[in-house]
C-alpha cells in the first residue's frame, strides 16, 4: 500500500479513505477486470453467431488479457463473497457472454459448464502463455490462435 500511495502522489492513510487494504483493493481490482472483459467480450460478439461469435470471442478476451495482463491476473482465484459481491457480477456477465456464444452451438443444458470451462481454459491458457512469452517458436501467434478457435469451434459442432 506504501508503494501505491508513493506512486499516487498521497500519504498511505490516505488510501484507507478509499480501500480497506491490500485484500479489499485487489477485490475491487478483479471486479474492475472482470467487467471490463465481460464489456470487451460482450461487445464482440454482438451480431455474430457460431463461429464468427466464437472467433469474436477468443480474439477480444485474448486482446484484452494482453492488453492488461496484471489487471486480469488478479481476478484469477478470487472467490465472490455472496451473489452481489462485484466480483460475482461481473463474473456472471463474463460467463454471460461465452455462454451466447454457445447459443450458436447444439450444446446439451447439461453440458454447457463443461463447455465454458473449455473455452475458459482455452482462452486464458493461450492468452496468459502469450502475455508471459511463452510462445517462441518460430510459427506465427496469430496462426497459431486461429487454430485454437477452428478447433474449438469443431469440437462445440461436435457435441
Amino acid at each position: 500500500m506504501g508503494l501505491l500511495a508513493q506512486r499516487l502522489g498521497v500519504r498511505t492513510p490516505s488510501l484507507y479513505k478509499h480501500v480497506a487494504g491490500q485484500d479489499d483493493l485487489g477485490r475491487r481490482i478483479a471486479a474492475l477486470a472482470l467487467r471490463e472483459a465481460a464489456d470487451a467480450v460482450g461487445g464482440a460478439v454482438q451480431g455474430y453467431a457460431g463461429r464468427d461469435a466464437l472467433a469474436a470471442a477468443a480474439r477480444a478476451f485474448r486482446a484484452f488479457v494482453l492488453a492488461h495482463p496484471g489487471r486480469y491476473a488478479a481476478t484469477i482465484g478470487v472467490e465472490p463473497e455472496g451473489p452481489d459481491d462485484p466480483v460475482a457480477e461481473g463474473g456472471r456477465r463474463l460467463l454471460d457472454a461465452f455462454t451466447a456464444v454457445l447459443r450458436g452451438y447444439t450444446i446439451a443444458e447439461a453440458d454447457v459448464d463443461h463447455a465454458l470451462r473449455t473455452l475458459r481454459s482455452l482462452c486464458h491458457g493461450f492468452a496468459t502463455l502469450q502475455s508471459g512469452g511463452g510462445f517462441q517458436w518460430s510459427a506465427d501467434v496469430d496462426e497459431s490462435f486461429d487454430w485454437l478457435i477452428a478447433f474449438a469451434d469443431r469440437g462445440l459442432r461436435s457435441g
